[in-house]
């Protein structure tokens, strides 16, 4: 028995040639059902990637969209402010008072009676 190995010979018969059949039909289920799964495990893999893929574009997306809004924001804020700025220097225009002043200022106008002087800078004076 060293050198040689133990052959079993089969029972030719009609419950093996059943037995054989069935344990067949079994290895064939076997096999049809280890595809199935495989081929179940990769739809689902694929279907996850897609929807990770796509949930992550949709976060890029978002965050975009959320830098747009937050611009708009301080935009239209920057614009509210300047409208009141400009309100507010209309109402000074309609007031007679400020336009003489500024005339006064700028344009060196002057009231009945008024003297103007013009004094030079002693910082521009060239001695």
């Amino acid at each position: 028995m060293n050198g040689r190995q133990k052959r079993v010979t089969k029972i030719k018969s009609d419950y093996m040639n059943q037995y054989d059949v069935q344990m067949e039909r079994n290895r064939r289920r076997k096999r049809k059902l280890i595809q199935r799964l495989i081929i179940v495990s990769t739809a689902v893999v694929i279907f996850l990637g897609v929807m990770t893929s796509y949930h992550f574009k949709q976060r890029a997306q978002y965050g975009e969209q959320q830098e747009q809004s937050d611009a708009l924001t301080e935009e239209i804020a920057n614009l509210e402010m300047e409208e009141k700025e400009l309100l507010e220097e209309i109402n000074l225009l309609n007031d007679e008072e400020y336009i003489l002043d500024i005339a006064r200022t700028n344009y060196f106008l002057s009231k009945k009676g008024e003297l103007i002087f013009q004094v030079d800078d002693v910082e521009e004076r060239s001695y």
